[in-house]
C-alpha cells in the first residue's frame, strides 16, 4: 500500500468513526417514549383534577349566590308589602269579618295563609294594582307561597292566586310584637283589639340548615 493509499484509507476510517455516533443518536428509544408518555399521563391527570376542583368550587359558589339572592328577594318583597300595610278589616268567603292582619302558626285550608293582611295599592301602577289588596304568605311543603286575593271583601267561593315566593324552605315562623312590648305567636290575641302589631318577626329555615330572621316595624 502506497503512502497516498494509506493516507486515503486513514481519512475514510476517521470519517466513519466520526459519523458513527450520529447513527445511534437519531430519535428516541422505546424506553424513552414510555417514560415520556408516563410523565404526560401523570401531568394530564393532575391538571384534570385541578380543573375539576376549580369547576366544582365555582358551581358551589354560584349555587350559594343564587340561594342568598332568592332569600334577599323574598325578604324585600315581604318588606315592601308590610311597609304598605293598612288597618282595614275585610270580609272573608264565609261572610265573616277578618282583621286587617291575621297571623297563625299554621295554614289550615287550601286557601288559608299563615300571614294575611291588607296593603295599599302599588304606586306608579294602573288599574287594579292601584287599589288596596289582600295578600298572604304561607309555607306549603318546602315552598313559601304568596297568596293574592282579587278583592278585599271576598265573594263566596272566591280563591286567591297562589305563586311560589321562595323554595327549599323547611320552616316559616312568625311572631308579633304587641303594643305592650310582648312577642306573640298569633295575631290578634283572643279578646284583644284586632289592630296592627307594633312589629313583625319573620324567620325562615332553609333546607341547607341556615336560619334567617328579619324584624319589620309596622305603622
Amino acid at each position: 500500500m502506497s503512502g497516498e493509499e494509506s493516507r486515503v484509507w486513514r481519512k475514510r476510517r476517521s470519517d466513519a468513526v466520526a459519523l458513527a455516533p450520529h447513527r445511534f443518536t437519531q430519535g428516541f428509544t422505546l424506553v424513552e417514549l414510555l417514560v415520556a408518555l408516563a410523565i404526560f399521563v401523570v401531568m394530564a391527570a393532575t391538571a384534570y383534577r385541578g380543573l375539576s376542583a376549580i369547576l366544582d368550587a365555582r358551581q358551589r359558589i354560584d349555587q350559594e349566590n343564587f340561594k342568598w339572592r332568592n332569600v334577599a328577594l323574598f325578604y324585600a318583597r315581604l318588606e315592601n308589602d308590610l311597609e304598605a300595610v293598612l288597618d282595614r278589616p275585610v270580609r272573608g268567603t264565609a261572610e265573616l269579618a277578618l282583621p286587617a292582619l291575621v297571623g297563625n302558626a299554621l295554614s289550615v285550608g287550601d286557601d288559608d295563609a299563615q300571614l294575611a293582611f291588607t296593603r295599599s295599592g302599588y304606586a306608579g301602577q294602573v288599574g287594579l294594582l292601584t287599589a288596596p289588596q289582600r295578600v298572604g304568605y304561607r309555607l306549603h311543603g318546602e315552598t313559601l307561597e304568596l297568596l293574592t286575593w282579587a278583592a278585599l271583601d271576598q265573594a263566596p267561593r272566591s280563591r286567591p292566586e297562589i305563586n311560589p315566593a321562595l323554595k327549599e324552605v323547611t320552616q316559616f315562623a312568625l311572631r308579633y310584637l304587641d303594643r305592650n312590648g310582648n312577642w306573640q305567636t298569633q295575631w290578634p290575641l283572643p279578646g284583644q283589639s284586632p289592630g296592627l302589631p307594633a312589629a313583625l318577626e319573620a324567620s325562615i329555615t332553609l333546607r341547607s340548615g341556615e336560619t334567617v330572621q328579619r324584624i319589620f316595624a309596622l305603622p
